[in-house]
């Protein structure tokens, strides 16, 4: 008897829909699978095996068993598999009697004594039903959360096989289960940490409102101990709340990784990445033989911060100069080519000097600190809008009992500041905000007078700023003009950005 039924598997942060032949026939018994199945997939015959036995039914050991997962020609992996191939070889030994078999999406896996396991990707796999057209998913009971996110499909969790096989033979009902996205959105996402902790700095405050307000990417430069760190975390604070369609993005990609957690169906904070700098191009921007997502995709829609940007291998860094200009990453292997989205915001840190403390800083000659600067490539630095000195804290701040400005205020000046982004580029498409401004853009959007233009001038010729600086210093003025909600760039604005250049010298290499 041949079964026909369907399944789904994860391709990039999408699905696709995997229909499953079953023939169970009289003859020496094999069990041979085909339609290129990874080595998980082939391991599934001897969990499905028992589980089938030890939920008290009979496996066709007397059967030859052919399977098939179509389409043939795209490679089928994880253990999400074992549910369906079980179900088919039910439902083709006649085990299993079902009209509507057809309209249910299987997944899950097996452990050997039939209970269900949680596996990942379930999310876009469920958002593929609703696109299919399917009635409904049949999955682990720790996964209904978050395919439930996806309206219109009916989702039946259950903890074991045997439950699915009484459910689909009509010996028990089942109740969908239900989430209410809107009703979970509406709880907003909290952060732990708060601007209102970090004592002094007001400059750096300052500049990472202007980066989050625009977009910017952002370099801190300071010695250890100045609160590099502490400030870089408290980035996605200030930043604005992530849309219903942001937010289902970014879990699509954290579903497909298995990060997600049974009681954390939506991600409704921004992503914060932290890689440390041993990490390879692979883990940074993807890839392996599996092309599976890396940092700059975790932190999609959030942040991404890189300390101790010099002690980054060169590799690493270069390989994200296209993802950091594109905002995706395309990762192409000989029988895949697999795009995974990377819209973040840069945070890197670094020291001045390879010194430790103020007073190493004398050891070290002027050679010594230029080669240590020029770790960072021009290219990699021309991808950064702000860069920003971060000195000391100085004890008065550190004993001081007054508390800072809280993030919700600063995230209320951004989000207004945002706004006014939107509705500028609201016939640009691709463009949310300041930092994605061409240079056509910045002609049309960033005007500046004949006061402002003699104060470029200055930056350029006398403080010897490089060609590089002059576009970035504008769009940087744009943004510092939209958090005043002023329509014209002053010379205030300029002078404040220009601020932000410290690194961009004429010398540097």
């Amino acid at each position: 008897m041949i079964s026909e039924i369907y399944t789904s598997t994860t391709f990039g942060v999408d699905a696709f829909t995997v229909r499953v032949e079953t023939n169970v026939e009289n003859g020496q018994h094999t069990f041979l699978m085909v339609g290129l199945p990874d080595s998980t997939v082939k391991e599934s015959r001897s969990r499905v095996t028992s589980a089938i036995k030890n939920s008290g039914y009979m496996f066709p050991f007397t059967k030859r068993i052919t399977m098939n997962l179509a389409p043939a020609d795209i490679k089928k992996e994880g253990a999400g598999f074992d549910l369906p191939i079980a179900v088919g070889i039910l439902h083709g030994s006649g085990q299993i009697n079902c009209e509507n078999i057809k309209e249910y999406i299987f997944i899950g896996e097996l452990s050997l004594d039939g209970k269900l396991r949680k596996v990942p990707g379930v999310l876009p796999i469920a958002l593929e039903t609703k696109a299919k057209k399917f009635a409904g998913i049949i999955l682990p009971k720790e996964n209904a959360k978050e395919a439930a996110i996806v309206n219109d499909i009916d989702v039946y969790p259950f903890e074991d096989l045997r439950s699915i096989i009484l459910f689909l033979n009509g010996e028990i009902k089942a109740e969908p289960y239900r989430a209410d996205i809107a009703e979970l959105f509406s709880l907003d996402g909290e952060y732990p940490i708060d601007f209102a902790d970090v004592k002094g700095q007001e400059e750096v405050k300052r500049a990472m409102e202007v980066a989050a307000a625009g977009g910017h990417n952002i370099l801190m430069i300071g010695l250890p101990g100045s609160g590099k760190t502490m400030l870089a975390k408290r980035l996605p604070s200030i930043l604005p709340p992530l849309t219903i369609d942001e937010a289902l993005e970014t879990t699509k990609i954290h579903s497909i990784a298995g990060f997600l957690g049974s009681d954390t169906p939506l991600i409704l904070t921004r992503p914060f990445r932290s890689p440390h700098h041993t990490a390879s191009d692979v883990a940074i921007v993807g890839g392996g033989s599996n092309a599976k997502p890396g940092e700059i995709s975790y932190a999609h829609n959030g942040v991404l911060f890189l300390d101790e940007l010099t002690e980054f291998k060169k590799n690493v860094l270069e390989v994200m100069r296209q993802p950091l200009e594109d905002k995706i990453v395309t990762i192409a292997r000989a029988k895949m080519t697999v795009q995974y989205p990377c819209n973040f915001m840069l945070v890197a840190a670094m020291n001045p000097t390879p010194a430790a403390t103020q007073r190493e800083m004398l050891n070290y000659s002027d050679y010594e600190i230029h080669k240590h600067l020029s770790k960072i490539s021009g290219p990699i630095l021309d991808r950064i809008d702000i860069h920003i000195n971060v000195q000391p804290v100085k004890y008065q701040d550190l004993s001081s009992k007054r508390a800072g400005e809280k993030s919700q205020n600063i995230r209320e000046r951004v989000i207004n500041a945002r706004e006014i982004q939107l509705q500028r580029f609201k016939n640009k498409k691709g463009i949310y905000s300041n930092a994605a401004m061409s240079t056509k853009d910045i002609r049309e959007f960033c005007t500046i007078d004949s006061a402002c233009e003699d104060l470029m001038k200055m930056a350029i010729t006398k403080i010897g700023l490089s060609a590089r600086a002059y576009d970035k210093i504008l769009k940087v003025s744009r943004t510092i003009a939209d958090l005043s909600g002023e329509e014209n760039i002053s010379p205030a604005h300029i002078s404040e950005a220009i601020q932000y250049r410290s690194l961009d010298r004429s010398d540097w290499v």
